[in-house]
């Protein structure tokens, strides 16, 4: 198994073999004092322990930090006084504050490093050659490293709200597309069942309707097969018309007596997607479950709102919200208006939504 003297970090790298460059120091004021073979023994065993201090501080964080960088300074602390080069050892101590410990900690220990130099520069009266390098490079080192150190963190926090946030707009992003193809596929599958199966009823009894009911049913297919390619690259736009004579035929093929009172209104893009929307979830709850023989559809403005009714005369009944009629309630309060859904008599289902930029007020005229 291959030694690894640092951890495995992109934004460490081999940076820390460069900055051992400092510890030259030590053997470089022996060589300069003509110290004899104990200096340098008990030297070389101090920059042994260094070492070993040095790259194992690499591993650690928090807390853990604090034995290796105040093993470094007691290192200073003993060897300094007989050997200025061992300033660095400080230094080296400091500098292991700022990336492991938080902002506000990181200071205190350092001040406390800088205050063992002090008081042992005082104790031992030591010369400014020693002592000053030791806190001026301590303070200069240190809090450089703390000022980074928080920078890196604070980068580090941004970096995980960023992949929350992205996170988020994933999973809104599926239910949209969920919603969506429910609102899309429910209708549509609805339709072409109704269709096909009528078709298949007309096969020996009249076959060129039977031949005109699967031609709709393959119109009905394509379109919808358009409209998921939309969908799911997020350009679909919704057109109230189109919609309006989809829910018509729908209903219609399923032998639902339609009376619609929906004249033109100018709405903007999202609103009358909304609409749609909310239009054909409703129809479709019509033609699978509503048991019904009549529907009214009424679309207006009235008072500044955009008015949507579907009321049909069916088994009506306690609502129970699905997918579907969840979905189309998120789609309209976002867009800050509200639905109401009523199943006393038959059952009602009223959309509201602000009518924005659409144009001069039309009354609707809501079946009853």
């Amino acid at each position: 198994m291959r030694l690894r003297l640092l951890p495995d970090d992109p934004q460490l790298g081999y940076t820390p073999f460069a900055w051992l460059v400092y510890a030259a120091l030590v053997p470089f004021y022996l060589y300069a004092r003509g110290a004899g073979p104990l200096a340098w023994t008990a030297n070389l065993l101090g920059l042994a322990a260094f070492l070993f201090l040095y790259f194992r501080g690499f591993w650690f964080t928090g807390r853990a930090v604090l034995p290796y960088a105040g093993g470094l300074v007691a290192l200073g602390a003993l060897f300094a006084p007989f050997n200025p080069g061992a300033s660095a050892y400080f230094i080296y101590g400091a500098a292991f504050l700022g990336p492991a410990l938080p902002a506000g900690l990181a200071v205190r220990w350092l001040a406390l490093f800088v205050a063992i130099v002090g008081l042992e520069a005082a104790l031992l009266r030591l010369h400014p050659g020693v002592w000053a390098p030791a806190i001026v490079g301590s303070l200069l080192v240190g809090l450089t490293n703390i000022h980074f150190g928080e920078v890196r963190r604070q980068n580090a926090r941004l970096r995980l709200a960023q992949e929350e946030v992205e996170r988020l707009a994933r999973t809104a992003e599926r239910e949209r597309i969920g919603r969506d193809l429910h609102d899309l596929l429910g209708h549509t599958l609805s339709l072409v069942t109704l269709k096909a199966e009528l078709a298949r009823r007309l096969v020996e009894r009249d076959p060129q309707r039977a031949a005109r009911e699967l031609d709709d049913v393959l119109g009905v297919a394509r379109g919808a097969l358009a409209e998921v390619r939309r969908a799911v690259a997020g350009f679909r736009q919704r057109d109230l018309p189109a919609e309006l004579a989809s829910a018509r035929l729908a209903l219609e093929a399923a032998g639902v007596a339609v009376d619609a009172d929906a004249p033109a209104i100018a709405l903007g893009a999202e609103r009358e997607a909304a609409l749609a929307l909310a239009l054909r979830e409703a129809v479709t709850n019509v033609v699978r479950h509503a048991g019904a023989t009549r529907c009214r559809i009424g679309l207006g403005i009235a008072g500044g709102d955009a008015r949507l009714v579907i009321e049909d005369d069916g088994r009506g009944g306690p609502v129970r919200e699905g997918s579907g009629l969840a979905g189309m309630r998120e789609r309209i309060e976002a867009l800050g208006g509200h639905l109401v859904v009523d199943g006393r008599s038959g059952t009602r289902v009223e959309v509201v939504l602000p009518a924005g930029d659409a144009d001069a007020p039309r009354a609707l005229r809501a079946a009853c």
